[in-house]
Parts: structure tokens; sequence; C-alpha cells
């Protein structure tokens, strides 16, 4: 239903989103290298390190030949998996978008270890959800859900530009395209949950980020966009008040004595109120 394209949300702890950008960078390049590798090769790694509930749950074993990392790494591994460029594209671009911010609030170890726990938590609701399922999971969506929840929780009033339908782009407050978007991913669970799509997995990611969110911001960064005294608004509202002439030695000249002061007293102005591979690979699309 809509793409984000950017959004003007200036960064205020950190010079620049280095986890972001790695991250993004790892997923090109191990998607880079897995289209560069003969199928067979592709298909080892997407079975080795790819998430596969039966095997997480022990239903089922994996054949030991495709076994590449410890099972319960591919909670996280299978994240930098994908299944086409346009897959890859599509969850890097959501990351692009809104992952700086995400960070700027954490900070970045903070921040690269929400997304590794979004990206766990999808897989395991992935897993509950299909329990038998020897599939293998791949796609960074459960971990960039869960930063697109992060980024709900903490600027939902911000401009964000968005195509919509593939065709208009318009500035819209975060909130309508995000919550549309979340929205979407639960009803999408309950009513297509045989699809390749791994619904699961986004709103795993969702949970997560959403919860995660308030315990790993910053001390002093808000929700929701709540209002904060910028320098800015303090400067202003103090040239608002009026302040009576005084004389040479410190005191105020008769006949000066401002409203609602009693000469000799002290002034108290109002303060404002502060404002795949074989048949179903799973694709964390």
């Amino acid at each position: 239903m809509f793409i984000p394209l950017h959004d003007r949300n200036a960064l205020k702890h950190i010079r620049r989103q280095y986890v972001t950008l790695g991250l993004i960078l790892a997923n090109v390049v191990t998607h880079a290298l897995a289209t560069l590798a003969p199928e067979a090769l592709y298909e080892i790694g997407v079975y080795g390190m790819g998430f596969i509930p039966a095997v997480a749950f022990d239903i089922a074993e994996l054949d030991p030949r495709l076994v590449l990392v410890p099972e319960s790494a591919t909670y996280v591994t299978y994240s930098f998996l994908h299944g086409s460029w346009l897959h890859l594209g599509s969850n890097m671009l959501f990351l692009w978008v809104f992952g700086d911010n995400v960070e700027d609030a954490m900070g970045h170890f903070k921040f690269l270890f929400f997304y590794l726990a979004c990206a766990a938590a999808g897989a395991l609701l992935h897993g509950l959800v299909m329990p038998a399922s020897q599939a293998p999971l791949i796609g960074a969506s459960g971990a960039v859900s869960g930063v697109v929840a992060a980024y709900l929780m903490l600027h939902p009033k911000v401009r964000v530009w968005v195509l919509v339908f593939m065709r208009f782009p318009l500035p819209l407050p975060a909130f309508i395209p995000l919550l549309f978007w979340v929205g979407q991913q639960f009803v999408m669970l309950v009513i297509d949950g045989g699809s390749n799509v791994s619904w699961g997995a986004h709103v795993g990611g969702i949970l997560a980020g959403a919860l995660l969110v308030l315990f790993l911001r910053r001390p002093g960064v808000p929700l929701f966009d709540r209002a904060i005294v910028t320098p800015r608004a303090v400067e202003h509202e103090a040239a608002s008040v009026d302040v009576a002439p005084v004389g040479p030695w410190g005191q105020r000249p008769a006949g000066n004595v401002p409203d609602g002061e009693a000469a000799g007293g002290a002034l108290h102005p109002e303060t404002p109120a502060a404002q795949p591979v074989r048949k179903v690979t799973h694709w964390g699309r």
C-alpha cells in the first residue's frame, strides 16, 4: 500500500547511524555473495542459516551436512538472508528510513542488541505459529518490523514522505501509514496464515520492538513526540516577560511597579504549560 521514502527527523544524540549503515551493508554483501554462489551452495546456506521451526523445536533433524551454525544462532542468522533483490530492497528501505532515529534514541550498542532481539522474536513467533514447518525462514523483516514499531512509539507525529499506491508521494504524519501497516500485519496473520510470507515473524518483531523501546531508549528520550522545552522556546518565553526599568543602583524608580506586584515584592509571571529454496521458504517480507 505504501513505500516510505524519507523523513524529516534530524539526529539529536549521534553524529551518524553507524549500526544502521553496517546492518544494511551486511545484508547487501551477504545477498550479493549468495547470488554469485552456485544454486546448490545457496541452498545449503539457506538451510544451514535459515530458521527452521521443526528443527528448532526438536520435531525434525537437519541433515548434518547442512549444519553451518549452532541451532540457536539461526534465530538471528536467518535475518541476513533474502530470497531476491526485491525482498532485500524492501526491507533495507524501511531500515534506512526508520533505523537512524531509533538508533539515535538508543545509542549504537543498544540499537544493535535491539535489532537482533527483534529478529529473534520474529523467528520465535513464526515458530510458534508453524511449529512443524520444515521450510526455512529467511529475511530481515522480523527485525525491521521491530524498528518500525519503535519508530511509531517514538515519533508518531513526524512527517514521513511515502509513496501511496506506488504512485502518489505524500508527506504524512508517521502514525497514519505506520499504524495502518502494523494493523495489516496482525490481520494477515489471522486470515493468511498459510502464506509463504511469514506474518508471524512480522508480528513477533512488532511486539518485541514496541516493548524493548520502553527500556532501551536513552534516559530523557520521550515517547510519542511529547513536547520538550528547547532553548529557543525558553528564550522566547523569557523575552515575553515585561521587565521594569531599574535605577543606577538597581532599584526601580517610583511608579514603575508592574501590575500584580507589591512594592518591594517579587514578580511571579504565569508560566505557560509545557508542551525460497525448494517449495515454500518463508519470506519475512
